[in-house]
């Protein structure tokens, strides 16, 4: 899948990713992607939670190994 932009939060723990990813998603325009890797074993729960929240998309997220990558529009 295509994203405008990556940020990594592997081997950090809640709330860390979710604080990464806002700070990541204000630094982009809306309808832009933002692709989020963690290793954080709550992470899907957790940004599914954030994306309804705050009204961005969680488009998908695909888990390779032990990290999963969360893509995110921003609204």
């Amino acid at each position: 899948m295509g994203y405008d932009i990556e940020v990594d939060a592997i081997g950090l723990k809640c709330p860390m990713p979710i604080l990464i990813c806002k700070k990541g998603l204000n630094g982009i325009a809306p309808n832009q992607i933002l692709k989020i890797s963690t290793t954080d074993k709550n992470s899907k729960k957790d940004f599914e939670v954030f994306c309804r929240q705050t009204g961005h998309e969680l488009i998908s997220f695909e888990i390779n190994d032990n990290v999963t990558s969360f893509y995110i529009r921003k609204v």
